[in-house]
C-alpha cells in the first residue's frame, strides 16, 4: 500500500483478511489497516455483511437486531463503551508511539473513532478486521485507499556501521529526515551474497565489511533538493559520530540495494546443517527510540542461551525481523524455542511494544497474548471469536486458544535426518533431504500471474496448491523422512506432485529460501527411473540431438519425413497433435563456420571469444547461430567454436542424469584449460549456457568443483557478454544504423532465475531509435519438451495465456517480438501465429544485415 510496499500482497489469505502488512514504505504510508475502507464478507453463518465507516448514530442502529452482524456490533461496542475496559485496553495494548502493531484484535485501533473519543474518524470494523489472521470471517472484496506516487527523483543513503547498535542508534537520526524507507541489514545476511554469481553485482556499494548498514530512502522533485537532503542526513550522521562511510546509490542502482537486501534474507537458508534461522521472534515491534536498547536487551538474553541471531529489515519503524539460529530437531533447542519466545515476549512488553508488528500472532506468538494484552483483553478476544464464529470454523487455533509453541512441529523430537546416494552433489545443503526441508512454507510459490514473476508457473494456471514448489517440497521431505522402501523416491505420490513442474527455475530466485525445485525434480527421476525404468518418450527426447546429428547427413531427407509421418510419429511417442516438430536447417553452424571462419577474423580484433555451439543452435537455430558469430564478427571480435559437447540440457530435463554427468564432465575438462577472463565462453541458448553455473557445478566430481567454478565465472549468455562489452566502452550505439524498431521483449526463465532479462533488454535499447517494452511474463508454459507432451499440452498453452499470449497479440504488426529461448520462440509461434525473433537476429540487423 504505496509504492515499494514489497509485503502488500499478504492481506490476503485465501480470501481471508490476514496480517496487517506493509513493506519498506510504512513509514512514509501507513500499514495495511490504515487503507483498507471497506470490506465485502461472508460471516461463519453465511450471511454476506459489508464492513464500512459509520457514524456513532449508525453504529448504535446496527448494534439493534437478530442478525449475526447485529449481535458482532452489540458484542463490541458494549465491551468498548465501558470505562474500566477503555483503561485496558489503553494501558495494555503497544503504547501510541509503536507504528506497527498487529497484537491480538485491534480493539485500541477501534478505540480511535468519534463513537468513543473526541476523534474525527469514524468507527469501522475493518480495522479490526484486518490483521484478524482469518479467523472471523471471509473476506470477498476490499475497498482500498488510493495515495499520490512519490517524487520521482529518489537516491539512497547506505550509511556502514561498526556494529548493529551503532546503525539502530542513528536510525533516530535518520527519522527525523522524513524518509520514505529505513531498512538494516547485519554482517550475516550481507555475508550470505558473497560469491553468488547472481548476487555479486548487487555488493557494488559495500565498502569494506561492515558489521550493519542502514539503508535510507530519501525522494524530491529534482536532484539539487534531492542532493540538499542526502547531504544533511550525512551531516547529522558525522556530526553524532555515527558510521565511517555513506555511499550514495541512484536510479536504477537503487533496485539492486533492495534486490540485495531481499537476497540476504532467502540466502540465510542455504546455511549447512540442522541449524537454521528460525522465524518466531522476527515481527517484534518497538518505538524507534527504544529499539537500539531493546535489541541490546534481547542479545543479552540470547548469550545466556549460547544463541546467535540474524538482525534485518525495517529498522525506521521499530521493527528489525530476528532470526535465530536453533535446530529444531533437537530436543534443547525445541526448548529453547520456546523459552525464547516467552523472553522474548516479556521484553517486548517492558517496552510497550507489539509482540506481532504486522506479521501476526498465529501459532508461533499466540501463546503469550494473555500475557502481552492482559486477562481482560484476552477475555474479550475469545468472546469476540465466538460471537463472529461460534462453531470455531475460521482458521482455528490462531490468536486465541493457541497450544504451545513446541507442539506439533514440522520434526520429532531428535529424529534422525537421512541420507541418501544421490548422483547431483548436495553437498551446499548436506543431502538432498535438508534441500527439501529448506521450504518454511511461506507460500510465495502461491503468487498469481499479476504479482508479476515466474514461480510457479503451473501454480498460476491450475491454483491447486498439488503444484506449488512447496508441495513438491512437502511431498519428498515427507516420504524422504517416513518411508521405509529401499528406494523412497519411487513412489507414486512424488511422480503426481512433480508431474507439472516445469523446471523453470523460477524458485531458485524468487523463493524465500531458494528451493532449487528443477534441481530436486532431475534428482526424483533419475531415483524414480532405477525402479520403473525410464519411458521411451524420455530417452528420445534426452537423445535428440543424436537424432538430429542423423538426420543433418541429408536435411532435405529428414524433412520431408517429418511432413510425411509427423502426425504419426507424434501420436506414437505422445506429444501434442497440435505441436510442430522443429525442422533441421540446410546445412549446421559447425559446417557453416569451418567453411567460413577464416573470413569472418576482424583484422585488429578487440578480443577472442569461444562460442559454445550448443544442440539447438547447430542444427535448428543454425540461421541465428549464423548471425550471432557474423554479429560479433562486425563488431570486432575473433570467434572460434572450441572441441566440446552438448549441453546436456535435455538429459537434465528428462532425469537422465548419468548421461548429463558424462557431457558436463567432458564439457568441464575441454574448455577450463582455454576459457578465461580475456577469451570467455558465449553462448545462444540460455537453458544451455547457463547450466554451467548451475548443474554442472553440481554434477561434476567434487575433485573437479573447483575447476567448474572457476569455468563458471568466465561463461556467460550473449546479451551478457554484449552488455559487458558496451559498459566497457568497446560497444556503443554509433556501432549500429538509425533504423527505428518497437520490440517488445519476452524473457528466458533460466535467464531470469539465473541471469537478467534487462541485459537483454538495455542492448536492445542501446541502438538510438529502438525501443524496447519487457513483457512482465512469467514461464511462456513450453519449458523445453514439457509442451510437446500431449498430457501437458493444456497446462502448457494455459500458462502462455495469462500473460505472454495476450501481450503478443495486442501489439501492433510492425512491433517485433522478441524471445531468448528456442522454446520460447516456438511456444509464441503455436499461441499466437507470431514470429518471435531472438535478440541478436534485431541487432544483426542494424549491424550486418
Amino acid at each position: 500500500f504505496g509504492p515499494n510496499t514489497s509485503t502488500s500482497n499478504r492481506c490476503m489469505i485465501g480470501g481471508m483478511v490476514g496480517n496487517n502488512s506493509c513493506g519498506t514504505t510504512s513509514i512514509k504510508y501507513g500499514n495495511t489497516r490504515d487503507h483498507v475502507l471497506a470490506l465485502k464478507t461472508i460471516l461463519s453463518d453465511g450471511s454476506e455483511v459489508c464492513f464500512e465507516s459509520l457514524k456513532p448514530n449508525e453504529l448504535k442502529a446496527k448494534c439493534k437486531g437478530e442478525q449475526l452482524e447485529n449481535k458482532v456490533y452489540n458484542c463490541i461496542y458494549n465491551f468498548l463503551e465501558d470505562h474500566d475496559n477503555q483503561c485496558e485496553v489503553l494501558t495494555q495494548f503497544p503504547k501510541e508511539e509503536v507504528s506497527r502493531r498487529n497484537t491480538g484484535y485491534a480493539l485500541d485501533e477501534l478505540l480511535l473513532s468519534s463513537a468513543f473519543s473526541d476523534e474525527e474518524n469514524d468507527f469501522n470494523l475493518c480495522d479490526l478486521l484486518t490483521g484478524s489472521e482469518g479467523t472471523l470471517a471471509f473476506t470477498t472484496e476490499i475497498k482500498l485507499n488510493l495515495v499520490s506516487l512519490p517524487p520521482k527523483v529518489k537516491g539512497l543513503v547506505c550509511a556502514h556501521f561498526n556494529s548493529v547498535d551503532e546503525a539502530l542508534r542513528a536510525t533516530v537520526i535518520a527519522m527525523e529526515h522524513a524518509p520514505y524507507a529505513v531498512e538494516l541489514m547485519d554482517d550475516k545476511v550481507m555475508d550470505c551474497t558473497k560469491g553468488q554469481i547472481q548476487y555479486e553485482p548487487y555488493r557494488f556499494f559495500l565498502e569494506d565489511d561492515p558489521k550493519a548498514v542502514l539503508v535510507t530512502e530519501l525522494a524530491a522533485d529534482t536532484q539539487s533538493k534531492l542532493d540538499k537532503l542526502t547531504d544533511a542526513l550525512i551531516k547529522d550522521f558525522k556530526e553524532a559520530g555515527l558510521g565511517y562511510t555513506f555511499p550514495l546509490v541512484y536510479k536504477d542502482d537503487i533496485k539492486k540495494v533492495w534486490a540485495l537486501r531481499k537476497a540476504g534474507l532467502g540466502l540465510l537458508s542455504n546455511i549447512p546443517g540442522d541449524a537454521k534461522a528460525v522465524a518466531f521472534v522476527e515481527d517484534t515491534a518497538v518505538a524507534v527510540e527504544d529499539l537500539a536498547d531493546y535489541i541490546k536487551d534481547f542479545e543479552q538474553m540470547l548469550n545466556q542461551y549460547g544463541l546467535n541471531c540474524v538482525y534485518y529489515a525495517h529498522a525506521g519503524a521499530g521493527e528489525l525481523h530476528l532470526r535465530p539460529l536453533l535446530d529444531l530437531k533437537k530436543k534443547k533447542d525445541r526448548e529453547l524455542f520456546r523459552t525464547v519466545g516467552l523472553e522474548t515476549a516479556k521484553l517486548v512488553k517492558k517496552y510497550e511494544g507489539a509482540n506481532s508488528g504486522e506479521h501476526g500472532d498465529g501459532r508461533v506468538r499466540g501463546e503469550f497474548l494473555e500475557m502481552l494484552v492482559g486477562p481482560v483483553n484476552y477475555q474479550f478476544f475469545k468472546k469476540i471469536k465466538a460471537t463472529f464464529d461460534p462453531l470455531n470454523i475460521f482458521n482455528p487455533g490462531k490468536i486465541v486458544d493457541v497450544p504451545p509453541i513446541n507442539e506439533d512441529l514440522r520434526y520429532e523430537e531428535d529424529q534422525e535426518t537421512k541420507e541418501f546416494d544421490t548422483l547431483f552433489n548436495f553437498s551446499e545443503t548436506q543431502g538432498i533431504l535438508r534441500m527439501a526441508e529448506k521450504c518454511t512454507g511461506s507460500g510465495d510459490c502461491r503468487k498469481t500471474h499479476l504479482m508479476g514473476g515466474t514461480m510457479c508457473p503451473s501454480f498460476m494456471a491450475t491454483r491447486n496448491e498439488k503444484d506449488t514448489t512447496r508441495a513438491r517440497a512437502n511431498i519428498l521431505r515427507e516420504f524422504l523422512t517416513r518411508s521405509n522402501d529401499v528406494n523412497p523416491f519411487a513412489h507414486e505420490e512424488i511422480k503426481e506432485v512433480m508431474d507439472l513442474c516445469l523446471s523453470c527455475k523460477g524458485c531458485k530466485s524468487e523463493c524465500p529460501s531458494n528451493v532449487d525445485m528443477a534441481t530436486l525434480k532431475a534428482e526424483f527421476q533419475y531415483q524414480y527411473y532405477k525402479k520403473h525404468g525410464i519411458p521411451q518418450r524420455a530417452k528420445l527426447f534426452a537423445n535428440v540431438s543424436q537424432v538430429h546429428k542423423l538426420g543433418s547427413l541429408v536435411p532435405s531427407l529428414n524433412n520431408l519425413g517429418i511432413k510425411l509421418f509427423g502426425g504419426l510419429a507424434k501420436k506414437q511417442m505422445g506429444i501434442a497433435k497440435e505441436r510442430s516438430i522443429p525442422k533441421l536447417y540446410k546445412t549446421t553452424l559447425a559446417k557453416w563456420f569451418k567453411k567460413h571462419k577464416t573470413k569472418l577474423k576482424p583484422q585488429n580484433p578487440k578480443g577472442k571469444i569461444w562460442f559454445f555451439n550448443d544442440e539447438f543452435t547447430n542444427y535448428l537455430d543454425t540461421e541465428i547461430g549464423i548471425k550471432c558469430i557474423e554479429l560479433l564478427s562486425k563488431l570486432g571480435y575473433e570467434v572460434a567454436i572450441p572441441d566440446h559437447t552438448e549441453s546436456g540440457r535435455a538429459h537434465l530435463s528428462k532425469g537422465l542424469l548419468d548421461e548429463a554427468q558424462k557431457l558436463a564432465q567432458k564439457n568441464v575438462d575441454l574448455l577450463s584449460p582455454i576459457v578465461s577472463e580475456t577469451t570467455p565462453l558465449v553462448g545462444l541458448e540460455p537453458s544451455a549456457i547457463l547450466g554451467f553455473r548451475d548443474e554442472y557445478l553440481r554434477l561434476v566430481s567434487k575433485f573437479e568443483t573447483d575447476k567448474a567454478k572457476t569455468l563458471a565465472q568466465n561463461v556467460f549468455t550473449i546479451e551478457e557478454f554484449l552488455w559487458r562489452e558496451v559498459e566497457a566502452g568497446r560497444i556503443s550505439s554509433d556501432n549500429f544504423n538509425t533504423q527505428s524498431k518497437s520490440i517488445l521483449l519476452h524473457g528466458h526463465c533460466h535467464q531470469k532465475a539465473l541471469s537478467s532479462v534487462s541485459h537483454t533488454a538495455q542492448l536492445l535499447s542501446l541502438p538510438s531509435n529502438f525501443e524496447v517494452e519487457v513483457i512482465p511474463s512469467g514461464c511462456c508454459g513450453m519449458a523445453g519438451s514439457f509442451g510437446y507432451e500431449a498430457e501437458h499440452y493444456n497446462i502448457s498453452m494455459e500458462i502462455g495465456e495469462l500473460v505472454l499470449f495476450p501481450a503478443v497479440r495486442k501489439a501492433n504488426s510492425d512491433v517485433l517480438i522478441a524471445a531468448p529461448g528456442t522454446s520460447c520462440r516456438h511456444q509464441i509461434m503455436d499461441g499466437t501465429k507470431r514470429k518471435a525473433l531472438h535478440p541478436v537476429e534485431i541487432l544483426w540487423n542494424v549491424v550486418v544485415g
